[in-house]
């Protein structure tokens, strides 16, 4: 992480991190430290990544990243059952879930932090995930590890967050505040959604896509939805050696008045015209 930002977690995490080819379940010091340290991110006292407020660009953790992983190789493989529902994995359910409204059907696993006021419906948010207050993950959403979502966001049902431990120096998939993710996208491999974006449904977005502002066929920074924009999945023709073919990249339809609350009806509207009504 940067050298300005120090981590909340023991430093006792780089020591066993350097020699995790030597650890197992068996070593129980080891393993209460990891326990902790996976704790405090459990409880948002620590995270893998975070936007600097001074810089706008993602800080990872990597001792955080380092702490989930040597869970995994220290935590013993154990029976857990919820009602008829049973489990056999390391990682147990999150616990710690006040203040959440939390409906049948969703899991969170341990490690994973879900603020008050946020809503999780029939989903999956895995471990080391952030999903700040005021937050709903929809129906069949999944955040997936190390994946970061800020507040007042709608992930719409079926919406793919990816995830990602490894390297540790990776940055996961960032979605800041007051974003709405329509139906069935995909946002992976350390994309990032800035700030009170709005992405229309089945649209895909990879560290690498291709953005591109439709008003002015100007080339926008790749991977990043801009901040306050209404963008949605589209192609653009490349040749090849066998012919020319349409790869997928990212339109912006439009620039948002920044700070506005969005209004759903004008957003639907904008994207019915283009097909893709979330």
């Amino acid at each position: 992480m940067s050298q300005s930002m120090k981590s909340p977690l023991p430093a006792v995490i780089d020591d066993l991190w350097e020699r995790r080819s030597g650890l197992s379940p068996e070593d129980t010091a080891a393993r209460a430290e990891v326990v902790a340290a996976v704790d405090e991110i459990d409880a948002g006292n620590a995270r893998v990544a975070f936007v600097d407020p001074a810089t706008g660009e993602v800080v990872v953790d990597e001792r955080a990243k380092h702490a989930i992983l040597l869970a995994f190789r220290l935590l013993p493989m154990t029976q857990s059952q919820v009602g008829d529902f049973r489990h056999h994995d390391r990682m147990p359910l999150k616990t710690r879930l006040d203040g959440v409204r939390v409906v049948p059907g969703a899991i969170a696993r341990w490690g994973s932090y879900i603020a008050p006021g946020a809503v999780l419906m029939p989903s999956f948010v895995n471990i080391g995930a952030y999903v700040d207050s005021g937050t709903m993950v929809d129906t069949w959403a999944t955040v997936g590890s190390g994946a970061q979502i800020g507040k007042n966001v709608h992930l719409s049902g079926g919406v793919g967050i990816g995830g990602v431990l490894e390297p540790a120096e990776a940055v996961p998939v960032v979605v800041e505040d007051e974003c709405m993710i329509s139906s069935r996208c995909m946002v992976v491999g350390g994309a990032r959604v800035r700030e009170g974006a709005v992405l229309g449904a089945g649209a895909i977005l990879t560290k690498t896509t291709h953005v591109i502002d439709v008003s002015t066929g100007e080339e926008l920074p790749p991977g990043e939805v801009p901040a306050w924009s209404v963008c949605v999945g589209g192609t653009r023709p490349r040749k090849f050696a066998g012919g020319e073919y349409g790869m997928p990249c990212l339109l912006m339809l439009r620039r948002l008045p920044e700070g506005s609350r969005h209004d759903k009806t004008e957003l639907n509207a904008i994207l019915r015209d283009h097909g893709a009504e979330g």
